[in-house]
């Protein structure tokens, strides 16, 4: 059984045309660097013996435990595409403030190159069938405090490979750090 500690991402649904802080349309940064190719994700959509648990959480600045119970954890192939992405979205990290994730529309062909779960109450995941590959897991874990107007929490991911050699479940601990 393999164990893989990582931040993971969510905003995922975000990358066509960028809107800059002052809310005017840029060129998109991602498909000006490399178009989206169905073929180099189409693992993504092959059955597999693979299996990913995990667990996605933050930990609040006053060391309570958020579990990102009821939010979307995403399984994106890794491409040369999505590899330009999530540059574009994460700026270098793992890890990016709820304030500061950029909003960029992805290519419409990429969603469909994607699975999606829903975290449980408990921040709990499960990816079944998974195809070998390396894959980006990304979800976010975003609130607010009573009264206050600023989100907290950001959007978080690591990369995980399938070989389909695995004994077990690859276990991820999912926690934005």
């Amino acid at each position: 059984m393999k164990k893989i500690a990582f931040a993971a991402f969510a905003a995922l649904t975000l990358a066509g045309c960028a809107v800059s802080p002052l809310g005017e349309s840029r060129p998109d940064p991602v498909v000006a660097n490399a178009p989206f190719d169905p073929a180099a994700a189409a693992f993504i959509k092959k059955s597999g013996s693979g299996s990913i648990e995990g667990h996605a959480f933050l930990k609040k600045a006053d060391g309570v435990i958020k579990n990102a119970g009821g939010e979307i954890v995403r399984l994106v192939p890794v491409t040369a595409y999505s590899r330009n992405r999530f540059a574009q979205l994460y700026r270098g990290a793992k890890f990016v403030q709820a304030n500061d994730i950029p909003k960029i529309q992805p290519d419409p062909a990429y969603v469909e190159y994607t699975r999606t779960t829903k975290a449980e109450s408990t921040g709990r995941f499960t990816f079944d069938h998974v195809a070998p590959g390396s894959y980006y897991v990304a979800t976010q874990n975003i609130w607010k405090r009573e009264g206050s107007v600023m989100s907290e929490g950001g959007a978080f991911f690591e990369v995980v490979t399938v070989t389909g050699k695995e004994d077990g479940p690859i276990r991820l601990v999912v926690n934005g750090q």
